[in-house]
């Protein structure tokens, strides 16, 4: 048996340097993260990758199973990745980048102003969604499918489970661009019919990971008090994607009881997920205020609070809307539509007071340091949540005042997702996000020392 080392700086937020060490012949093999001149390199313990210690200061590394660091091998040391153990890198959370490009060009087609070329820019962010979304259900699903321990893995992973919550608002997000975008490039129906497919695929895998997950979470996770954080609520978001998107295709059914129950089903999907994510909100805020936020790579999943927001201000704009279409009588048709403004206009209050707090810690990160890794598409799908639900208030309220916010809160969508997109298709040119293994181990929360 031979041991080479592989060296990976991290900037500053790891506060310290560290050395990977990889044990062994094959590439899918234990690492150790250990500080430079540390007692590891003594002991000669060889630890999983659930039991990996990283310094207090690298807790990045490990959030969320994200990889936030450059590797580089050392002259003359073979790769040891090979196709096989870079596919099995790859988690649900890949998914989220279709989500937030997705929701560029649902957010762009459903806006209340008028703006040239935003049509065309709309369909073109949609066609693009469109092929990552089926690349990755080639590669990944494929992979899944031939080596099903890769699977069962991430969903034993406490960091990356709840991810698996990404692949479902994924496809729901594609089948409602299909219908808002695509409809001109591929046919008014074809894409009715191919949001009824994706629709119905991500509503079950939805309720399923909706389900699941938490189950895990209760019967086998190990959680820790300051665990919380915005990825928990990535399993019970799916359902709130099928009300605001099921919504879009109550106008396709013909009347009768089959439009009048799948609109009442989304609204229990709307309160299934509504619900559940307050829950998880409250920890999240709990955790914050005792114990601090945790690892630099993590601040970003803040802003996944402003999905359940964002979206079900839409759902309840949209369910409104389509109610008043003929699916239900005309008094419970004006009474859904008020909802829609009782209901929207309060979280819509909370949800700006969330991006306040979530821009200062931010902001606060990255003066000290923070590492791209894709927790930054955190920063896309929630905000794009945020636009439709101002544009639905817009709509239904008529003031100036949603559409101004509207059109600004675009901007910023836009700007984040050009940025992110940039540094996510350069950290997988260079390998940074494909060749290190999702972490299991747990990320510690801290607040400032006390001046």
């Amino acid at each position: 048996m031979r041991t080479f080392r592989r060296s990976i700086t991290a900037g500053s937020v790891f506060g310290s340097r560290s050395t990977l060490t990889h044990h062994g012949r094959g590439g899918n093999l234990p690492y150790a993260v250990r500080p430079a001149g540390g007692l590891a390199a003594r002991t000669g313990r060889r630890r999983t990758g659930a039991q990996v210690a990283a310094p207090r200061g690298a807790e990045a590394n490990s959030a969320l199973g994200f990889s936030a660091m450059a590797a580089t091998n050392s002259p003359g040391t073979p790769s040891p990745h090979t196709r096989v153990e870079v596919l099995g890198n790859i988690g649900p959370n890949w998914f989220a980048s279709v989500m937030g490009t997705g929701i560029v060009a649902v957010a762009g087609a459903t806006l209340p102003v008028h703006v040239v070329g935003l049509r065309a820019f709309t369909q073109v962010v949609w066609v693009i969604a469109a092929a990552l979304l089926l690349a990755l259900i080639v590669l990944v699903g494929g992979h899944w499918l031939r080596h099903p321990t890769v699977a069962r893995s991430h969903a034993r992973n406490p960091q990356m489970a709840h991810f698996y919550g990404a692949a479902p608002m994924a496809l729901m997000t594609v089948g409602a661009g299909a219908v808002l975008a695509g409809g001109p490039l591929i046919g008014e129906r074809l894409a009715v019919d191919l949001d009824w497919v994706l629709w119905t695929a991500g509503t079950i895998g939805g309720l399923f990971t909706a389900v699941s997950i938490p189950f895990l979470m209760f019967t086998q996770h190990r959680v820790e008090p300051d665990a919380a954080f915005g990825g928990w609520l990535m399993p019970v978001v799916p359902p709130m994607v099928s009300a605001a998107t099921g919504a879009l295709l109550l106008p396709h059914m013909p009347a009768g009881s089959g439009r009048e129950t799948m609109l009442y089903g989304c609204y229990a999907m709307f309160g299934l997920s509504f619900v559940a994510s307050l829950n998880i909100i409250a920890m999240i805020w709990s955790r914050l205020v005792l114990y601090g936020t945790s690892g630099a790579a993590r601040v970003p999943t803040l802003w996944i609070v402003l999905g359940p927001l964002g979206q079900s201000i839409t759902a309840a704009g949209l369910l409104g809307a389509a109610a008043a279409t003929g699916a239900v009588d005309h008094e419970l048709a004006e009474t859904m539509q008020a909802f829609a403004i009782i209901f929207g206009v309060p979280v819509w209050g909370f949800a700006m007071l969330w991006i306040a707090l979530s821009t200062a810690l931010t902001v606060r990160t990255l003066r000290r340091g923070m590492p791209f890794a894709l927790t930054w598409w955190s920063l896309t799908f929630p905000v794009g949540t945020f636009v439709t639900g101002t544009s639905q208030l817009a709509l239904h309220t008529h003031l100036p005042a949603f559409r101004v916010a509207a059109a600004a809160a675009y901007a910023g969508l836009l700007a984040t997702w050009v940025l992110v997109a940039i540094r996510t298709v350069r950290g997988s040119l260079r390998g940074n996000l494909l060749n290190l293994p999702p972490s299991s181990a747990p990320v510690k929360a801290s607040k400032d020392p006390v001046p």
